[in-house]
Parts: structure tokens; C-alpha cells; sequence
């Protein structure tokens, strides 16, 4: 089964920018959409931005035109990049297909804090 590794966040304040990356064990190139999701504390995972094999985007109304997905099935990494970061945004963000297909990683925090 693939395992996906998610690296990238961190402390920003607000009106900052970070990049996310998903690095997978195996290839990618197979499951048709990926995704981007988040977890704050006390609320549901939700999916932010997905990305099909073909380039096809789709966001949250709460992220577009902040955040932009991109895959690299070469490299068996999607990534995200988030501008224009909010207190809101603050959450553990995890990447698995769109639906889930393989186990969840560790997450990665971001923290969007003055």
C-alpha cells in the first residue's frame, strides 16, 4: 500500500505563504485524483483542493484563489501552496486521494498565528 509522507508546514503569521509537499512510497500516476486535506482541533477532516491526472483543479470556497495544487507523478509528490494564509487556516493538512485510497499519513502542522 502507498504511504504518503506530508512535510512543509510551520509557524506563519497572517498574510504569510508556505508550500506543502506529499511525497509517496509508490506511484501516484494510478490514482486519478489527488487531494489536499485539514483537520482543526474539534472539527471534521475537510478536502481543501483536489488535482486530477489531466490537471483538473478544484477548491474549498474557503481557499480559492489563496491556494494552488500541483502534482508531480515523476516524482510520486503533490504539492500545495498556500498564500494569503489566515488564523482559519490553521489545521494539520494531510494529502491522500480523492476519495481517500491508501492509509493517512502523520499530517503536517501549519499554524497561522500573529
Amino acid at each position: 500500500q502507498v504511504q504518503l509522507v506530508e512535510s512543509g508546514g510551520g509557524m506563519v503569521q497572517p498574510g504569510g505563504s508556505l508550500r506543502l509537499s506529499c511525497a509517496a512510497s509508490g506511484s501516484i500516476s494510478s490514482i486519478y485524483a489527488m487531494g489536499w486535506y485539514r483537520q482543526a482541533p474539534g472539527n471534521q477532516r475537510e478536502l481543501v483542493a483536489v488535482i486530477t491526472n489531466d490537471g483538473g483543479t478544484n477548491y474549498a470556497d474557503s481557499v480559492k484563489g489563496r491556494f494552488t495544487i500541483s502534482r508531480n507523478n515523476a516524482k510520486n509528490t503533490v504539492y500545495l501552496q498556500m498564500n494569503s494564509l489566515k488564523p482559519e487556516d490553521t489545521a494539520v493538512y494531510y494529502c491522500n486521494g480523492s476519495p481517500p485510497r491508501t492509509i493517512w499519513g502523520q499530517g503536517t502542522q501549519v499554524t497561522v498565528s500573529s
